[in-house]
Protein backbone atom coordinates (compact mmCIF):
# COMPACT_ATOMS: atom_id res chain seq x y z
CA UNK A 1 0.00 0.00 0.00
CA UNK A 2 1.13 3.57 -0.60
CA UNK A 3 0.54 5.33 2.98
CA UNK A 4 1.26 8.69 1.79
CA UNK A 5 -1.24 9.56 -1.24
CA UNK A 6 -4.45 7.62 0.92
CA UNK A 7 -6.34 10.21 3.01
CA UNK A 8 -9.01 9.16 5.67
CA UNK A 9 -12.12 9.73 3.70
CA UNK A 10 -10.95 6.46 1.99
CA UNK A 11 -12.60 4.67 4.90
CA UNK A 12 -15.97 6.55 4.38
CA UNK A 13 -17.83 8.39 6.42
CA UNK A 14 -20.25 8.00 9.65
CA UNK A 15 -22.47 10.59 12.28
CA UNK A 16 -21.62 11.33 15.63
CA UNK A 17 -25.21 12.65 16.16
CA UNK A 18 -25.02 15.60 13.54
CA UNK A 19 -21.44 15.53 13.26
CA UNK A 20 -20.39 13.56 10.05
CA UNK A 21 -16.60 11.67 10.30
CA UNK A 22 -14.55 9.75 8.62
CA UNK A 23 -14.09 6.71 9.61
CA UNK A 24 -10.59 6.25 10.31
CA UNK A 25 -9.62 9.24 12.82
CA UNK A 26 -6.73 9.78 15.24
CA UNK A 27 -6.41 8.57 19.35
CA UNK A 28 -4.61 11.27 21.35
CA UNK A 29 -2.99 8.84 24.31
CA UNK A 30 -0.17 7.83 22.62
CA UNK A 31 1.04 11.63 21.72
CA UNK A 32 2.52 12.14 24.74
CA UNK A 33 5.20 9.68 25.11
CA UNK A 34 7.00 6.54 24.08
CA UNK A 35 3.98 4.77 25.85
CA UNK A 36 0.32 6.06 27.47
CA UNK A 37 0.38 8.08 30.99
CA UNK A 38 3.75 8.08 32.56
CA UNK A 39 4.65 4.44 31.57
CA UNK A 40 7.25 5.76 28.43
CA UNK A 41 9.31 8.64 27.98
CA UNK A 42 7.72 11.60 27.30
CA UNK A 43 7.65 12.74 23.88
CA UNK A 44 9.31 15.03 21.06
CA UNK A 45 6.58 18.19 21.27
CA UNK A 46 7.46 19.51 18.00
CA UNK A 47 6.94 15.59 16.54
CA UNK A 48 3.78 15.69 18.61
CA UNK A 49 2.22 18.65 16.73
CA UNK A 50 3.95 17.21 13.22
CA UNK A 51 1.71 14.30 13.82
CA UNK A 52 -1.22 16.07 14.74
CA UNK A 53 -1.34 18.45 11.65
CA UNK A 54 -0.46 15.91 9.71
CA UNK A 55 -3.57 13.99 10.49
CA UNK A 56 -5.82 17.05 9.34
CA UNK A 57 -3.74 17.37 5.99
CA UNK A 58 -4.93 13.34 5.86
CA UNK A 59 -8.18 14.00 6.12
CA UNK A 60 -8.61 13.11 9.51
CA UNK A 61 -11.37 14.73 11.28
CA UNK A 62 -12.15 13.09 14.32
CA UNK A 63 -9.87 12.82 17.51
CA UNK A 64 -10.33 11.19 20.37
CA UNK A 65 -9.01 12.71 23.82
CA UNK A 66 -9.21 13.04 27.57
CA UNK A 67 -7.67 15.55 30.03
CA UNK A 68 -6.13 12.50 31.78
CA UNK A 69 -3.94 11.76 28.89
CA UNK A 70 -0.70 13.66 29.63
CA UNK A 71 2.60 12.37 30.66
CA UNK A 72 5.63 13.92 33.08
CA UNK A 73 6.20 16.41 30.77
CA UNK A 74 3.33 16.57 27.66
CA UNK A 75 -0.43 16.95 27.89
CA UNK A 76 -2.39 15.42 24.49
CA UNK A 77 -5.18 18.11 24.79
CA UNK A 78 -2.36 21.04 25.28
CA UNK A 79 -0.97 19.67 22.16
CA UNK A 80 -4.09 19.54 20.67
CA UNK A 81 -4.86 23.18 21.20
CA UNK A 82 -1.17 24.54 20.18
CA UNK A 83 -1.25 22.53 17.33
CA UNK A 84 -4.80 23.17 15.87
CA UNK A 85 -6.57 25.95 16.59
CA UNK A 86 -8.04 27.70 15.68
CA UNK A 87 -10.01 24.75 14.60
CA UNK A 88 -11.51 23.70 11.28
CA UNK A 89 -15.24 23.77 11.15
CA UNK A 90 -15.29 20.25 10.42
CA UNK A 91 -12.87 19.10 13.34
CA UNK A 92 -14.69 16.73 15.90
CA UNK A 93 -13.12 16.68 19.25
CA UNK A 94 -13.96 13.65 21.10
CA UNK A 95 -13.21 13.62 24.99
CA UNK A 96 -13.65 11.39 28.22
CA UNK A 97 -14.84 11.81 31.52
CA UNK A 98 -14.76 9.71 34.48
CA UNK A 99 -11.16 8.56 35.78
CA UNK A 100 -8.73 10.65 37.54
CA UNK A 101 -5.57 11.31 37.72
CA UNK A 102 -3.15 13.76 39.70
CA UNK A 103 -0.80 16.03 38.49
CA UNK A 104 1.96 13.62 39.80
CA UNK A 105 0.50 10.62 37.56
CA UNK A 106 -1.32 8.47 39.76
CA UNK A 107 -4.83 7.19 39.30
CA UNK A 108 -7.24 8.55 41.99
CA UNK A 109 -11.00 7.57 43.14
CA UNK A 110 -12.96 8.14 39.82
CA UNK A 111 -15.32 11.02 39.79
CA UNK A 112 -18.22 11.50 41.53
CA UNK A 113 -21.78 12.52 39.66
CA UNK A 114 -20.66 15.92 41.43
CA UNK A 115 -17.10 16.10 40.14
CA UNK A 116 -18.10 15.35 36.60
CA UNK A 117 -18.59 18.76 35.84
CA UNK A 118 -15.03 20.23 36.96
CA UNK A 119 -13.65 17.39 34.54
CA UNK A 120 -15.64 19.05 31.82
CA UNK A 121 -14.51 22.36 32.58
CA UNK A 122 -10.85 21.09 33.12
CA UNK A 123 -11.39 19.56 29.26
CA UNK A 124 -12.99 23.05 27.92
CA UNK A 125 -9.74 24.99 29.34
CA UNK A 126 -7.47 22.79 27.77
CA UNK A 127 -8.41 22.58 24.34
CA UNK A 128 -9.16 26.70 24.65
CA UNK A 129 -13.25 25.48 23.67
CA UNK A 130 -16.85 27.30 24.84
CA UNK A 131 -18.31 23.45 24.19
CA UNK A 132 -17.50 19.81 23.81
CA UNK A 133 -18.32 18.26 20.36
CA UNK A 134 -18.94 14.78 22.23
CA UNK A 135 -18.04 13.44 25.86
CA UNK A 136 -17.97 9.58 26.82
CA UNK A 137 -18.56 8.47 30.13
CA UNK A 138 -15.71 6.00 30.88
CA UNK A 139 -17.49 3.16 33.01
CA UNK A 140 -15.01 3.12 36.47
CA UNK A 141 -16.73 -0.53 37.52
CA UNK A 142 -19.70 1.29 39.00
CA UNK A 143 -22.85 -1.49 38.50
CA UNK A 144 -25.01 1.91 37.10
CA UNK A 145 -23.93 4.48 35.15
CA UNK A 146 -27.46 6.27 35.37
CA UNK A 147 -26.57 9.05 38.35
CA UNK A 148 -22.80 9.89 36.52
CA UNK A 149 -24.65 10.34 32.65
CA UNK A 150 -28.06 11.83 34.33
CA UNK A 151 -25.24 14.61 35.64
CA UNK A 152 -23.87 14.80 32.14
CA UNK A 153 -27.18 15.02 30.42
CA UNK A 154 -27.94 18.35 32.32
CA UNK A 155 -24.02 19.69 31.15
CA UNK A 156 -25.55 18.82 27.77
CA UNK A 157 -28.97 20.92 28.67
CA UNK A 158 -26.45 23.62 29.95
CA UNK A 159 -24.79 23.84 26.39
CA UNK A 160 -21.58 22.63 27.44
CA UNK A 161 -21.52 19.19 25.51
CA UNK A 162 -22.99 18.74 22.18
CA UNK A 163 -23.26 14.98 22.24
CA UNK A 164 -22.96 12.04 24.50
CA UNK A 165 -21.44 8.78 24.71
CA UNK A 166 -20.33 6.25 26.97
CA UNK A 167 -17.04 3.74 27.38
CA UNK A 168 -15.95 0.63 28.77
CA UNK A 169 -19.65 -0.97 28.79
CA UNK A 170 -21.94 -3.75 28.84
CA UNK A 171 -24.93 -3.88 27.16
CA UNK A 172 -27.43 -2.97 30.02
CA UNK A 173 -25.59 0.29 30.38
CA UNK A 174 -26.85 1.60 26.89
CA UNK A 175 -30.14 0.75 27.39
CA UNK A 176 -29.62 2.86 30.93
CA UNK A 177 -28.13 6.18 29.52
CA UNK A 178 -30.44 5.74 26.09
CA UNK A 179 -33.60 6.29 28.92
CA UNK A 180 -31.66 9.55 30.07
CA UNK A 181 -30.59 11.62 26.87
CA UNK A 182 -29.24 10.10 23.54
CA UNK A 183 -25.84 8.18 22.80
CA UNK A 184 -24.47 8.81 19.70
CA UNK A 185 -21.26 6.26 20.31
CA UNK A 186 -20.07 3.60 22.41
CA UNK A 187 -16.40 3.03 22.89
CA UNK A 188 -15.20 -0.19 24.30
CA UNK A 189 -12.02 -2.32 24.07
CA UNK A 190 -12.20 -4.30 20.68
CA UNK A 191 -10.06 -6.23 18.05
CA UNK A 192 -8.03 -8.89 16.98
CA UNK A 193 -6.25 -9.64 20.00
CA UNK A 194 -8.68 -11.80 22.17
CA UNK A 195 -12.66 -12.38 21.77
CA UNK A 196 -15.36 -10.36 24.26
CA UNK A 197 -18.48 -11.40 24.66
CA UNK A 198 -19.83 -7.70 25.51
CA UNK A 199 -18.06 -6.20 22.87
CA UNK A 200 -19.14 -8.24 20.43
CA UNK A 201 -23.20 -7.55 21.87
CA UNK A 202 -22.77 -4.27 21.84
CA UNK A 203 -21.26 -4.18 18.21
CA UNK A 204 -24.23 -6.02 16.95
CA UNK A 205 -26.76 -3.18 18.99
CA UNK A 206 -25.12 -0.22 17.78
CA UNK A 207 -25.35 -1.55 14.64
CA UNK A 208 -29.03 -2.11 14.81
CA UNK A 209 -29.51 0.91 15.96
CA UNK A 210 -27.01 3.42 14.34
CA UNK A 211 -25.11 4.38 17.04
CA UNK A 212 -20.79 4.74 16.11
CA UNK A 213 -19.21 2.04 17.76
CA UNK A 214 -15.64 3.12 18.43
CA UNK A 215 -13.11 0.65 19.05
CA UNK A 216 -9.88 1.26 21.29
CA UNK A 217 -6.59 -0.61 21.62
CA UNK A 218 -7.24 -2.21 18.27
CA UNK A 219 -3.79 -1.89 17.66
CA UNK A 220 -2.08 -2.80 20.53
CA UNK A 221 -4.43 -5.39 21.95
CA UNK A 222 -3.79 -6.65 25.29
CA UNK A 223 -0.52 -3.94 25.22
CA UNK A 224 -3.32 -1.81 25.95
CA UNK A 225 -1.41 1.85 27.01
CA UNK A 226 2.14 0.35 27.01
CA UNK A 227 1.95 -0.08 22.84
CA UNK A 228 1.91 -3.26 20.78
CA UNK A 229 4.20 -5.81 21.59
CA UNK A 230 5.31 -6.47 18.15
CA UNK A 231 4.53 -10.34 18.16
CA UNK A 232 2.00 -11.33 15.75
CA UNK A 233 -0.33 -14.23 14.88
CA UNK A 234 0.31 -15.90 11.63
CA UNK A 235 -2.86 -15.28 9.94
CA UNK A 236 -2.48 -11.95 10.34
CA UNK A 237 1.10 -12.26 9.50
CA UNK A 238 -0.10 -14.17 6.13
CA UNK A 239 -3.19 -11.36 5.01
CA UNK A 240 -0.94 -8.82 5.54
CA UNK A 241 1.96 -10.08 2.85
CA UNK A 242 -0.48 -10.86 0.24
CA UNK A 243 -1.74 -7.24 0.54
CA UNK A 244 2.04 -5.51 0.95
CA UNK A 245 0.76 -4.11 4.33
CA UNK A 246 1.58 -4.19 7.63
CA UNK A 247 0.17 -6.45 10.62
CA UNK A 248 -1.30 -3.53 11.98
CA UNK A 249 -3.12 -1.87 8.99
CA UNK A 250 -4.79 -5.58 8.51
CA UNK A 251 -6.18 -4.85 12.38
CA UNK A 252 -7.32 -2.52 11.72
CA UNK A 253 -9.04 -2.67 8.32
CA UNK A 254 -10.70 -5.91 9.78
CA UNK A 255 -12.37 -3.80 12.09
CA UNK A 256 -13.75 -1.08 10.09
CA UNK A 257 -15.16 -4.22 8.29
CA UNK A 258 -17.13 -5.07 11.34
CA UNK A 259 -19.60 -2.93 10.20
CA UNK A 260 -20.24 0.95 8.65
CA UNK A 261 -20.87 2.14 11.86
CA UNK A 262 -17.76 1.45 13.15
CA UNK A 263 -14.70 4.00 13.62
CA UNK A 264 -11.31 3.55 14.40
CA UNK A 265 -8.88 5.76 16.29
CA UNK A 266 -5.33 4.38 16.17
CA UNK A 267 -2.97 6.45 17.73
CA UNK A 268 0.80 6.96 17.28
CA UNK A 269 3.09 9.79 18.11
CA UNK A 270 4.93 9.13 14.64
CA UNK A 271 4.46 10.37 11.04
CA UNK A 272 5.20 7.11 9.26
CA UNK A 273 2.62 5.39 11.62
CA UNK A 274 0.11 7.74 11.46
CA UNK A 275 0.20 7.79 7.15
CA UNK A 276 0.07 3.79 7.57
CA UNK A 277 -2.84 4.25 9.64
CA UNK A 278 -4.64 6.46 7.76
CA UNK A 279 -4.18 4.24 4.48
CA UNK A 280 -5.19 1.02 6.47
CA UNK A 281 -8.98 3.00 5.69
CA UNK A 282 -8.58 1.92 2.10
CA UNK A 283 -7.40 -1.27 2.78
CA UNK A 284 -10.53 -3.93 1.60
CA UNK A 285 -10.11 -7.56 3.03
CA UNK A 286 -11.71 -10.71 0.92
CA UNK A 287 -14.77 -12.67 2.30
CA UNK A 288 -11.62 -15.24 2.66
CA UNK A 289 -9.79 -13.56 4.81
CA UNK A 290 -12.16 -12.03 6.61
CA UNK A 291 -13.24 -15.51 7.76
CA UNK A 292 -9.37 -16.77 8.48
CA UNK A 293 -9.52 -13.52 10.50
CA UNK A 294 -12.82 -13.94 12.34
CA UNK A 295 -11.64 -17.67 12.86
CA UNK A 296 -8.57 -16.32 14.60
CA UNK A 297 -10.32 -13.80 16.69
CA UNK A 298 -12.78 -16.39 17.97
CA UNK A 299 -9.34 -18.21 19.14
CA UNK A 300 -8.01 -15.32 20.91
CA UNK A 301 -6.07 -13.90 18.12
Amino acid sequence: MTSETITAEAAGTWKLGDLSVNRIGFGAMRLTGSAAFHLGTPSDRARSVTVLRRALELGVNHIDTAAFYFSSLRSANELINSALAPYPDDLVIVTKVGPYRDYAGEWGTPARPDQLRGQVEENLRQLGRDHLDVVNLRRMRQDSIAEHFGALAELREAGLIRHLGISGVEPRHLAEAQAIAPVVCVQNQYGLHSPDTWADEMLRMCGEQGIAFVPFFAIAGEGGARGSSGSEDHEISAVARAHEATPAQVRLAWTLQQGPHVLAIPGTGNPDHLAANVAAGALRLTAGELARLDAAYRHGG
